[in-house]
């Protein structure tokens, strides 16, 4: 009986080594799993490595894609017409759950990883990442497009085809930078592992952007006393107005 047992514990792992072997695995990690920010920040970089173990396959080549979204939030996009004399903003959109910052990195072109469909159904990419707006007036592409070249222009939005780099045959290297305007909050990490368009290994990571020092104390205060906290602030503005008032004032 005790026989029976061992030798079928030993089936069983051996079922699942071989099962592991077969889907491979992924292991990453981050240079940080927190960004303090002051009053004088101007922008972090991370450094994300990995290594990978798959299956041997013939001729296989592998490609890396990591995808990094901030916090979400919703943003209207608006467009000026003239009207007379006038430029005024005559039509919006409205998006919600927009990530605030979206960074996908990559060894090469993702159009060249994998097709426009696994992109869109895998979400890989600056576009899939924008939901189309579903108000009655339907969707614009121009309004996700402005909203899409804005953030490029901010450095809130990164597509890099040369992002990633692999160091070893297994291992690779990859840089996300941040902005000094990188919002506040989680952001997701997601790195995955392509083989002929499509995906044979992932795994998620995360780190958080956090204000610090005193910048933090305050933030807190506001959040927490905030009837006190706009009372002290009034003060402090009164008293600065009238001390400029007495330094600069002419007898």
């Amino acid at each position: 009986m005790i026989a029976r047992l061992v030798f079928a514990l030993l089936a069983f792992l051996s079922a699942s080594f071989a099962a592991q072997a077969q889907s491979g695995t992924l292991i990453t990690s981050l240079s940080r799993d927190q960004v303090l920010i002051q009053s004088n920040f101007t922008g972090e970089t991370l450094a994300l490595f990995g290594t990978y173990s798959l299956p041997p396959a013939a001729n296989a080549t592998y490609d890396i894609v990591v995808t990094v979204r901030g916090p979400r939030g919703a943003v209207t996009v608006r467009r000026k017409q003239q009207w007379g004399p006038f430029w005024i903003n005559l039509d919006s959109r409205r998006y919600i759950a927009i990530p605030a910052f979206i960074a996908v990195l990559s060894n090469r072109d993702i159009a060249a990883i994998a097709s426009a469909e696994v992109r869109e159904d895998l979400r890989i990419g600056i576009a899939p990442l924008i939901p189309a707006q579903t108000a009655a007036r339907g969707n614009d592409p121009e309004f996700r497009a402005s909203l899409q070249r804005i953030r490029e222009t901010e450095g809130l939005f990164v597509e890099d085809d040369d992002g990633v780099k692999l160091i070893a045959p297994t291992v690779f290297q990859a840089r996300i930078e941040l902005p000094g305007i990188a919002p506040l909050g989680k952001y997701d990490v997601d790195v995955a592992v392509f083989q002929a368009g499509a995906v044979v290994a992932s795994q998620a990571l995360s780190f958080a952007v956090a204000k610090s020092g005193a910048e933090q104390v305050v933030a807190r205060a506001a959040y927490v006393y905030p009837l006190s906290h706009g009372l002290v602030t009034s003060l402090m503005a009164l008293f600065f107005g009238w001390l400029a008032s007495v330094i600069f004032r002419r007898d």
